[in-house]
């Protein structure tokens, strides 16, 4: 993909977001690296709605402007630049507050239930990583041991955040993440999900490699309840 499809796709991806409810007024933050080591970013103090091509930044990994811009990143860039920091196979981050997702991460409840096929086998466990406060490197450093096997997390008090190989599939994650919230929160209603057999989820996690799904997995993982 050239400079100008990439930049359509960031669009493309903001104005779902904002459209799903996903964020409000200045929230959440698109991010892509691009062949040279650059980076395309959304930028500060605008909504997800009013996201144009002409409105994108171009990065170095520092977060300065490689091209000249009346904008400037978001001050979050630092969480997204240690996913791609951690993980050589990133080429995409996205952050938002999915209202389901962000509900488990607001209480500080895992979403660790092995309980529907296809998230079993895209995402595993979501955990929720320790608080950090927005625009430090506080939130930086509480995902980073994350990252090593997981390629959504939630963020305690404040969102989630998806990495892919490229942007779809990091959105996609965003997606699959707040459905299985959406789901997780209905069966909890019906009285508790039933997880599928350990030897099921083995052998669902083994599959990844026949669908050719990219990333991390945590593989059979639980989180103690009340923490991260």
């Amino acid at each position: 993909m050239n400079m100008n499809e990439i930049k359509e796709q960031i669009c493309d991806v903001c104005s779902k977001l904002w459209q799903l409810g996903w964020v409000a007024a200045n929230d959440g933050n698109v991010t892509v690296k691009l062949e040279d080591g650059s980076f395309l970013a959304t930028p500060t103090g605008i909504s997800k709605s009013f996201i144009t091509s002409d409105k994108l930044v171009h990065i170095d990994k520092e977060g300065n402007l490689l091209e000249e811009s009346q904008y400037r990143p978001s001050s979050e860039i630092k969480m997204h630049m240690r996913c791609y920091a951690e993980r050589e196979d990133v080429g995409a981050v996205v952050h938002a507050h999915p209202p389901v997702a962000t509900g488990y991460a607001v209480a500080n409840k895992a979403l660790d239930e092995y309980s529907m096929i296809e998230t079993v086998i895209a995402l595993g466990s979501i955990p929720v990583t320790p608080f950090g406060t927005p625009s430090t490197y506080e939130v930086p450093e509480a995902i980073a041991p994350y990252l090593g096997s997981h390629d959504v997390v939630l963020l305690q008090n404040h969102g989630a955040l998806a990495v892919g190989a490229d942007l779809i599939t990091a959105y996609y994650r965003m997606e699959t993440l707040e459905l299985f919230a959406k789901i997780s929160l209905n069966a909890h209603l019906l009285g508790g999900a039933q997880e599928i057999s350990r030897e099921n989820i083995d052998r669902l996690i083994s599959m990844r490699k026949s669908y050719k799904v990219t990333g991390k997995h945590p593989g059979y993982k639980k989180y103690p309840k009340g923490s991260e």
